[in-house]
């Protein structure tokens, strides 16, 4: 079977890094400075979402319903493919309605040494009848590892607690504590949702890769099964690998954006997409979900919905 092992670390110290999640690179170096190097190679990161610790409501197809206290802070169990992606999405959709969705969801900026760091905690204020006159909210980072040999996972505790990510690590910043960690049995979850439809979407969860300063990568092509056609409007974005002194520019189709899937093997796309398709996958690009839809509404293959952030470098 193929296994991937769920992470969510506390965010314990300001983050100053990448503003929309942390790296699958960041990740896997961090990891591999534990590991021997036959391990390493081995390993494969996601990028790492944050996530708010926040009362939540499981999403519709998800295989869980209600409500319950802090749902950003633990891991619930997965027993469905869309169980997956619980904390994959920036906008967090699982947060309650009935609360400042938007100011929960938002992580606070503060300087440190100059430049912009991501703070640990959202402190808000409360009205004043109020017993407490705040109310904090923890931030948490959530990312999946699989390996090529099945019994690499699962890591211990050991090897995943107190590691940092970002700059200025040598002062302390970008520590982190695990929080909760589970392995999960891909070949065993629920597909059905996905079975016997007739049209899907694909959501770039995250970034694309098609091309690449990266030694011995190759370049590609926007793939046949994307419902793009040659009017349709992509956004790119240019992301960068750092290994010591060398950067590496890369551009990808960025991540957020929905286009329709023409391909004719929907579940076995489903299941590649899980641990990441094409170019620099080991590092976090190239995470997909794919989502069924009643009718096709793709309009001549045109992307059906664009949402997300600029190009940044």
């Amino acid at each position: 079977m193929s296994r991937v092992q769920q992470v969510l670390w506390e965010l314990e110290i300001d983050y100053l890094g990448h503003p929309y999640y942390v790296t699958g690179n960041a990740i896997y170096h961090a990891i591999g400075q534990r590991l021997d190097a036959d391990t390493t190679r081995r390993l494969n990161a996601s990028h790492g979402m944050f996530v708010p610790g926040q009362f939540g409501t499981f999403p519709e197809e998800h295989s869980k319903s209600g409500t319950k206290p802090y749902l950003g802070s633990s891991l619930p169990e997965v027993n469905a493919y869309d169980d997956l992606f619980l904390f994959r999405e920036p906008s967090s959709p699982w947060l309650l309605d009935g609360q400042p969705r938007d100011a929960l969801n938002t992580h606070p900026v503060r300087t440190q040494h100059g430049q912009p760091a991501f703070a640990p905690e959202t402190i808000m204020g409360r009205p004043d009848d109020h017993r407490y006159d705040t109310q904090t909210t923890t931030w948490y980072i959530h990312a999946y590892l699989h390996a090529d040999d099945p019994d690499v996972l699962p890591l211990d505790q050991a090897t995943l607690d107190g590691l940092q990510f970002g700059g200025q690590r040598n002062y302390g910043y970008g520590r982190t504590q695990v929080k909760d960690t589970q392995l999960i049995e891909l070949d065993a979850l629920d597909y059905s949702r996905l079975r016997d439809r007739e049209a899907y979407t694909l959501t770039f969860i995250t970034p694309f890769v098609l091309r690449s300063e990266y030694p011995s990568t190759n370049d590609v092509d926007v793939p046949w099964w994307w419902a793009v056609d040659e009017e349709a409007t992509l956004r790119y974005r240019e992301e960068r690998i750092v290994e010591g002194a060398d950067v590496f520019r890369c551009e990808t189709v960025d991540h957020g954006q929905v286009v329709g899937y023409s391909g004719d093997r929907p579940l076995e796309t489903t299941k590649n997409a899980i641990t990441r398709v094409e170019s620099h996958s080991k590092y976090g690009f190239g995470e997909i979900r794919v989502r069924p839809i009643a009718d096709h509404h793709q309009r001549g293959g045109r992307a059906l919905a664009s949402v997300g952030c600029g190009e940044v470098s």
